[in-house]
């Protein structure tokens, strides 16, 4: 089936309709939604500090054709023509098998992306206005339903120390999850540095896992 994307021009206005291989040819803007999930402990520490948030991120699948292996923001996906942010409700049960209403996500704010690269020799654009939300979430990891087309691991860590990871003043830092394994969630541990995720301004990363963590 033929993806389609409502699009705009540089000021956010509507222009019309483009299919998914267009919009990402032409560099021309579209919608996309992120949800990143969060683990709060269930009450501050006797010395009252503030709540331990452990952050939870997606590791995308070998198959995809774009960043494929890396980790990424918890669930996301683009907006079909038509559709409002609300569909991210949609990615969260189609990748993670999550299912929330809406008003339990908080809100982060609309973040701007540009940028490009090349997909089996085929260089591409892309232009996103992506709505950004946060969840705070107890769910075990192995409840979790991952789509094995997107999604090929969850992983969590500390929010501070991945701050510090994408600030530069740590360089890596060892994650717990669980990844598929011939259809089956299997504990899994990995060492990741900053560029273990997908590229993007590192500044993103900074603002929402602080905004994660102050939830």
């Amino acid at each position: 089936m033929v993806e389609m994307f409502d699009v705009y021009d540089e000021e956010g206005n509507w222009t019309g309709i483009a299919e998914r291989r267009e919009v990402h040819s032409k560099g021309l803007w579209h919608h996309t939604v992120h949800c990143w999930l969060v683990r709060k402990e269930s009450a501050a520490n006797a010395h009252g500090r503030p709540m331990k948030a452990t952050i939870l991120f997606q590791q995308r699948s070998a198959n995809k054709d774009t960043n494929p292996g890396c980790l990424d923001i918890t669930a996301a996906g683009h907006l079909e023509a038509g559709e409002t942010p609300q569909a991210v409700l949609r990615e969260l049960e189609e990748e993670l098998g999550v299912r929330v209403t809406f008003d339990q996500l908080r809100e982060y704010g609309i973040v701007r992306e540009h940028g490009s690269g090349i997909v089996g020799g085929i260089p591409y654009t892309d232009a996103e206005i992506s709505h950004v939300y946060g969840l705070v979430t107890a769910m075990p990891l192995t409840d979790f339903r991952l789509q094995e087309e997107e999604v090929s691991g969850l992983y969590e860590a500390d929010a501070d120390d991945l701050i510090a990871l994408m600030e530069g003043t740590l360089t890596e830092t060892t994650v717990h999850g669980v990844a598929l394994q011939s259809g089956k969630l299997q504990a899994a541990n990995a060492v990741i540095t900053r560029s273990s995720f997908v590229h993007r301004d590192y500044g993103y990363y900074i603002s929402v896992f602080k905004f994660l963590r102050d939830l």
